[in-house]
């Protein structure tokens, strides 16, 4: 059964994933090869997993009592390509 870290765990991967391909993919062929097809594609797909992230942090902070200056370093992490993944490496896995 996965524990409520865990599935924070893989919606922060997802959304990391999404995002950056989001930035780096979609949006570049959107504006160079003048195709929103791409953006259309993953924008619904990364927003749902957005507010995942966000309130999954937020539930999981408060159950591991996380003081407000981790829990907002979380929060921001959801807008930084990259970030969820340093999130996971030097938060998540410390507390397995």
């Amino acid at each position: 059964m996965l524990s409520l870290k865990n599935i924070f765990r893989i919606t922060a991967f997802l959304e990391g994933i999404s995002y950056i391909l989001l930035l780096f993919i979609a949006v570049p062929i959107k504006y160079f090869g003048e195709d929103p097809q791409y953006v259309k594609l993953l924008g619904m797909p990364h927003g749902l997993l957005f507010i995942a992230y966000i309130i999954f942090a937020i539930i999981l902070g408060s159950r591991l009592q996380w003081n407000n200056k981790i829990l907002i370093k979380v929060l921001i992490a959801s807008i930084l390509p990259f970030a969820t993944f340093v999130v996971d490496r030097k938060l998540l896995k410390q507390e397995a």
